[in-house]
């Protein structure tokens, strides 16, 4: 039932988004700000005391209603359940806008507009840029966007689902992502900032959970893509940018339409409330190919903003088929 959950989630989601300021969402930011200013303490184990109530208590609770609907109302109801947990966790159109406002302000010829959108949307000093560089890190902030909102939930939820586990695994994967970009960047808040321990404990537990949805991702894109200049790109240049997992991505990205990435940084914008800045970020204020070498490939252009957005969706349609014919066999097994 993964695939129907899946498919119905994403239908839903493109005729009607999820807006960003949504009673879910503000839920979720009260949580994380309960948790680390009751239980962040300043020692090491708070850290990981703070993580886990912050990530596993809203991955119980969708676990328990799940097995709840299968024993009182039945099936259906639980599939029902998925959906509306895969609405919440799961989508292109929580940073689609963004691409496409920025990719329409090129095409038109509106670079200013193209580098104030770019700011906004990362808050980052983007005045300088000229229009390859904007174009790159639009491809770099886009296919990281739709790895942790599109392919990370969908492996984690897979897998979870096959073990009767539900959704869980959507809500296990987006809370580790959130409570480790919003942990990141309170650390500058003048009230309550996060300690050194709740922010490694984060960041520990996310790279090693996206550690397999970041490769599944990468295989994906080599698959749909050139295979060849994909893998061989992830073999060379993912070790070149400072987050291993996201370069993965992004190396395998760079070989599978054949587009440098990597190599600059972008500025970050000062901001008077650092909250906001990881509240806005879908991945996070600052470029994540900072301070890093480039990958080989031609010079981004607009043709490779289109190849990008084909390549995503034909990733999303080869795993779709593959859940289709997975959950085929079950029922015909």
């Amino acid at each position: 039932m993964s695939f129907f959950a899946i498919l119905c989630a994403l239908l839903i989601e493109q005729v009607r988004p999820l807006t960003y300021h949504n009673p879910i969402y503000g839920g979720v930011l009260a949580w994380t700000r309960w948790t680390s200013r009751n239980f962040d303490a300043g020692k090491s184990h708070h850290g990981w005391v703070a993580w886990g109530l912050a990530v596993f208590v809203p991955t119980l609770l969708t676990l328990g209603v799940h097995w709840l609907l299968v024993l009182t109302l039945g099936l259906p109801f639980a599939v029902l359940w998925s959906v509306a947990v895969l609405y919440m966790t799961l989508g292109f159109r929580q940073f689609s806008h963004h691409f496409t406002g920025i990719r329409d302000a090129l095409e038109e010829g509106d670079e200013p507009l193209a580098r104030s959108l770019l700011a906004h949307w990362q808050h980052v000093d983007a005045a300088d840029l000229p229009r390859s560089e904007i174009v790159r890190h639009v491809i770099e902030h886009s296919v990281i966007a739709a790895h942790r909102h599109v392919f990370g939930v969908l492996a984690w939820f897979s897998v979870l689902a096959a073990l009767g586990l539900g959704p869980a695994g959507a809500v296990f994967y987006r809370m580790s992502e959130f409570v480790a970009r919003y942990w990141a960047h309170k650390d500058g808040a003048a009230v309550q900032p996060s300690s050194v321990w709740v922010q490694q404990a984060a960041r520990r537990a996310w790279a090693a959970i996206d550690w397999l949805p970041a490769r599944i991702t990468a295989l994906g894109f080599a698959v749909v893509g050139s295979f060849e200049d994909a893998v061989d790109a992830w073999r060379n240049y993912a070790a070149r940018f400072p987050e291993p997992n996201d370069g993965v991505i992004m190396a395998a990205t760079s070989g599978a339409v054949n587009v440098r990435l990597g190599g600059g940084a972008l500025r970050p914008m000062r901001m008077d409330d650092p909250l906001a800045r990881a509240q806005v970020g879908d991945t996070g204020w600052s470029d994540p190919a900072l301070d890093s070498g480039s990958t080989s490939g031609r010079e981004p252009d607009l043709a490779h903003l289109r190849s990008v957005v084909g390549l995503v969706w034909r990733s999303v349609v080869m795993w779709m088929v593959l859940l289709a014919l997975l959950t085929l066999a079950r029922l015909l097994g």
